[in-house]
């Protein structure tokens, strides 16, 4: 069985634009596809980006047990990974990326202690507030919210196996290709 690559880091630290990078630049690497209970946001297509379903939708499939992780993020909406297609993507034999939050990540870690956790860390605070606020998605209370989040996320970067600082978007995803390359290489 291959090893499992988990990413994770604070909010706006770049985690999808460093996934999608990967997605362009490796597609050989298996990328999981989150669900969320959130609106999708300009751009982002369902089952690409995120799989966006109902809050009902989302309970049945904890009760069911279909989740390896799943998370409330910034205190309103609720994010997971489904189970299943993680499994078939390691059983197949293919390098596979979860991109997750902090949470997701410490509770991969007690289901899946054996993958690889990779925290993509911003090149400063200042760089992480301009990226946050830059993007336009979100209103002032909720970049508050996100923000005091990401200076708790900041702080657990000790709890990861490695740390890739995401001062270019190209550069950290080819530090973590290689990182994919060498876990999937090793079984």
């Amino acid at each position: 069985m291959n090893r499992l690559v988990v990413l994770a880091g604070p909010t706006a630290v770049g985690k999808g634009t460093v996934a999608a990078e990967v997605r362009r630049s490796s597609p050989d690497v298996w990328i999981s596809v989150s669900a969320t209970t959130r609106a999708p946001r300009p751009g982002e297509i369902d089952g690409v980006h995120y799989h966006f379903v109902t809050p009902e939708r989302f309970d049945a499939m904890v009760a069911a047990g279909e989740m390896l992780e799943w998370a409330v993020v910034h205190g309103t909406h609720r994010y997971g990974t489904p189970r299943g297609p993680v499994e078939e993507a390691l059983a197949a034999g293919t390098p596979a990326l979860l991109e997750i939050d902090l949470q997701g990540a410490r509770q991969v870690r007690a289901s899946m202690p054996d993958a690889l956790f990779c925290f993509l860390k911003p090149p400063s605070w200042d760089e992480l507030v301009r990226r946050l606020v830059g993007r336009g998605t979100e209103g002032e209370a909720e970049r508050e919210r996100r923000l005091a989040t990401a200076r708790e996320e900041l702080a657990a970067e000790s709890e990861f196996d490695v740390t890739i600082v995401n001062s270019e978007v190209r550069a950290a995803a080819e530090e973590l290709v290689a990182l994919l390359r060498f876990n999937h290489s090793r079984d």
